[in-house]
């Protein structure tokens, strides 16, 4: 597997060079653009107002709008000089329990490998799995400063990368101020516990994914797609209290079935 990035781990006083490896491979379907009556493909041009025709990669540039029309342009190269050497590694500035990291606040997650030092990596992936702390540090990922999570599982290391606590908008979801009765807490209580089971993330698969799979088949094949038959779901609103019951009925079938 490629590495997206090479950067280090700095604990205490130990250097642990590593390389950033992405743990998640998508596996959405592309769809091409095309133009409805030849079915050609839908091309985009690279073009700027007083430009040739066509632009290539070589002849685009970053910039910054500083002022209306007005630009300043940074390259690669000046963008590497302003970062200092604490931005080009991993110093681990506090370490935390899981636990109080909201799920709200992850990024994307990347596979930590060792570039030399592998005594220090495993060391520091065995205490940290020990203790139950998650490493929280700050670094640079290419042009971004990012703040990230470092947990250990089975000895690997995964880092997350975590959104600023300021880019969390407020919800728009007002204060709840209803109240609820005892006996339908009770119920709502009894529902989740009928339905509590260990997590298990291999049962879940992409099932909308394979009915477009199968439905690109269908047409490579000049058939027609039909109308899904699937029994819709319940739209009319019922008493919460029975609503409450009868899932509690069903859940205790489904739980004894097991």
């Amino acid at each position: 597997m490629a590495y997206s990035y090479k950067t280090a781990i700095e604990f205490g006083l130990v250097y642990i060079p590593v390389t950033l490896h992405a743990c998640i491979k998508s596996k959405d379907i592309g769809f091409n653009m095309l133009y409805k009556k030849n079915k050609q493909r839908i091309k985009y041009k690279k073009t700027c107002e007083n430009c040739p025709a066509n632009l290539s990669k070589d002849d685009i540039i970053r910039g910054y709008e500083y002022q209306p029309g007005k630009y300043v342009t940074l390259t690669d190269a000046e963008l590497e000089k302003i970062k200092s050497p604490k931005d080009k590694s991993m110093n681990i500035d506090a370490f935390v329990s899981l636990d109080e990291i909201d799920p709200i606040l992850y990024q994307k997650s990347y596979y930590l490998a060792p570039q030399g030092g592998d005594k220090a990596f495993n060391l520091f992936a065995k205490a940290l799995e020990e203790q139950k702390k998650v490493a929280i540090a700050k670094t640079v990922l290419g042009t971004n400063e990012q703040v990230i999570a470092i947990r250990s599982i089975n000895g690997k290391l995964i880092l997350s990368t975590l959104y600023f606590y300021d880019e969390v908008q407020a919800s728009p979801v007002k204060d709840n101020v209803k109240e609820v009765s005892a006996s339908e807490l009770k119920l709502a209580k009894t529902l989740i516990d009928n339905m509590t089971q260990k997590f298990d993330a291999s049962k879940y698969k992409n099932e909308y994914r394979e009915k477009v799979e199968k439905a690109i088949k269908i047409k490579i094949n000049g058939e027609k797609i039909t109308a899904n038959k699937d029994k819709p779901r319940r739209s009319n609103v019922i008493n919460l209290m029975d609503a409450l019951k009868q899932s509690v009925e069903s859940s205790k079938k489904v739980k004894l079935a097991k």
